[in-house]
């Protein structure tokens, strides 16, 4: 039955309460977000994409997923504001010289440091790691820590040299209030995007309906410029008529010289004075 050979037991051992929740390592939290994929929770490796929400993937990650969205995938809510390849963005990262990757602990005896990244800041130095704060731009997909942007402020990219707007930084992995506040940028932009689409197929539409219809335009001497026109076209016709009539004519004299090659033809045969009196057997003599 137990208890017996005098153990005593203790009431945490004979009674069970309600279990403790387990509690997340923030570092270890922070360091996922940097190192997998948002979508397939794997390791992110080149090339690496983001969204309008400052997310990180795989490219062949969220391919698969525009490919076959109807698949059954464990974080497909996290990529469900993605339409097509043009909401996400290829980063120009910077790689890590310090971080050496799988290569360094490949029989699991050696300590490995989770704060290490695989990717720095170019200007500052600081690791993508998730303790620093880290933007990207839009136009370039170069990738700086927020402190670097802030220390030398500049409106041309640091690492390729392209211009940018206050309006083109997206925080990556922000906090919930940033992706809420990200969240809405990315709808209104969509939404103008939509109204000025409607606009111009509208337009479009109304310039097809309408027959285009030729107005006058007043010329220097105050007439119009339609009256100039009817004269070249009526000189045009006239060059026509007398070209016309130059074809005829030289049509004309064609068929006279072919027809004065025969002997039939009144340009042949000769008058009285040039017959001779006596008869001969030239074909001329008629």
């Amino acid at each position: 039955m137990g208890c017996d050979g005098g153990t005593i037991p203790k009431r945490h051992e004979l009674v069970k309460g309600p279990k403790k929740v387990e509690k997340v390592d923030k570092n270890a939290a922070l360091a996922a977000r940097w190192k997998y994929c948002a979508l397939s929770t794997e390791k992110l490796r080149r090339p690496i994409v983001t969204c309008d929400l400052g997310r990180l993937y795989n490219k062949d990650a969220v391919i698969e997923f525009l490919l076959d969205k109807s698949a059954d995938r464990p974080n497909s809510e996290v990529v469900s504001h993605l339409r097509g390849i043009k909401d996400i963005k290829e980063l120009n990262l910077t790689d890590n010289p310090a971080w050496e990757g799988e290569r360094r602990n490949t029989k699991g005896d050696r300590y490995e440091d989770m704060h290490c990244a695989m990717f720095i800041c170019p200007v500052v130095g600081l690791e993508m790691n998730g303790k620093h704060r880290f933007c990207f731009l839009r136009t370039c997909g170069c990738v700086f820590s927020d402190r670097a942007l802030k220390e030398v402020k500049t409106e041309i990219c640091h690492k390729c040299g392209d211009p940018f707007k206050e309006e083109d930084l997206v925080v990556l992995n922000g906090t919930k209030e940033e992706v809420e506040k990200l969240r809405k940028i990315m709808e209104e932009k969509r939404a103008k995007a939509k109204a000025t689409k409607k606009s111009k197929k509208s337009k479009f539409a109304e310039t097809v309906s309408k027959p285009s219809e030729s107005k006058a335009v007043p010329g220097p001497s105050g007439s119009s410029s339609s009256s100039k026109v009817v004269k070249p076209l009526a000189a045009s016709g006239s060059l026509a008529e007398s070209g016309s009539k130059r074809s005829i004519q030289s049509m004309e004299e064609k068929s006279e010289t072919y027809k004065s090659l025969f002997t039939s033809h009144s340009s042949a045969k000769r008058t009285k004075a040039q017959t001779s009196n006596w008869v001969t057997h030239t074909p001329y003599h008629f």
